[in-house]
């Protein structure tokens, strides 16, 4: 989604992952995660750019309060929410909701900071740009998160015996909502107006904005959605394994793999290229564990052959 809508390949879903499973963990251990601070800087310095914008081009004032509604507020709500009811013992739903919460607006506020000002560049300067954002997030996540790994408690001690396998209550919660988030998406992308600009965009920028439709708009969109995915990924696994501050580099390089496997198009076959994908390292790792991650990353070579060999080639938009 975020590649169609912005020619971004955001190497960095995976650290909104990793984000989200230590800021989960921490709230659930009664701690104050230091993601409430990481967005806070990160709300100041978006609307510093805003602010700056906003001079120059002699706006008014009715600009700078939207950028300040956006940058500033609502990160505080999410901010000051998290600070209420950390160490309260409010439960699990309402640590995961604040987790979304808090990790969500990142999204959008690095395409600001990071994607929107070079938007009509190249695919190649945007692959860049995402790696040296990948970079800079996995610094700040060891500022503030730390090197030691965390792990949250399990959401539920159910347990199901399906014939010789027992299927903890986790798994089956990670099926089911990764279900409703491809349904939701869907109805997003085809009943509601947001979604459809979204794949107006996706189709053909330039036309997009001659019917009125604002691709900077759209691009954060696009990002606040990868976030709040990524943020409800880290939730759901933050329980079943330790999550460091670097963990999202090889989830999001697996994850590539599995959207390079569905085409970068589809999100119920990139699911299914998904679970091949953990199949066979799976399988790898108890064949061959020390060659797992070269199993893995193997697959994508025969992909971009096939797909290079079939498909049809089209000159980059300008």
């Amino acid at each position: 989604m975020v590649f169609a809508v912005t020619r971004v390949i955001f190497i960095p879903q995976g650290e909104m992952v990793a984000f989200g499973a230590l800021t989960y963990a921490l709230l659930e251990a009664g701690q104050l995660p230091g993601t409430v601070w990481l967005l806070l800087c990160f709300g100041v310095a978006a609307f510093a750019f805003d602010l700056v914008a906003a001079l120059r081009a002699r706006a008014g004032a009715g600009p700078i309060l939207k950028a300040a509604a956006v940058d500033l507020v609502v990160p505080g709500l999410a901010v000051a929410a998290a600070m209420a009811i950390a160490g309260g013992g409010y439960g699990t739903t309402m640590h995961a909701a604040i987790t979304l919460a808090l990790i969500t607006p990142l999204g959008p506020l690095l395409y600001k900071l990071a994607f929107r000002p070079i938007a009509s560049a190249s695919v190649l300067t945007l692959l860049i740009t995402a790696v040296g954002v990948h970079l800079a997030l996995v610094g700040l996540g060891l500022a503030v998160f730390g090197a030691e790994g965390l792990r949250a408690p399990a959401m539920s001690e159910l347990s199901v015996e399906l014939g010789p396998l027992l299927v903890s209550g986790q798994t089956i919660a990670v099926y089911l909502l990764a279900a409703i988030s491809i349904l939701a998406l869907w109805l997003f992308f085809e009943r509601t107006l947001w979604g459809k600009a979204l794949r107006a965009t996706a189709v053909n920028r330039l036309g997009a904005r001659l019917v009125g439709i604002r691709t900077s708009f759209a691009g954060s969109l696009a990002f606040a959605l990868a976030a709040l995915v990524g943020a409800l990924s880290g939730v759901l696994i933050a329980p079943m394994t330790t999550i460091y501050y670097d963990t999202g580099f090889l989830i999001g390089l697996k994850g590539f793999v599995a959207a390079i496997i569905g085409g970068l198009a589809s999100h119920p076959v990139t699911a299914l290229a998904a679970l091949a994908v953990g199949s066979i390292e799976s399988l790898a790792s108890f064949f061959a564990s020390d060659l797992k991650e070269i199993v893995v990353f193997s697959l994508i070579i025969p992909v971009l052959v096939w797909r290079s060999l079939t498909e049809t080639h089209v000159e980059e938009e300008d």
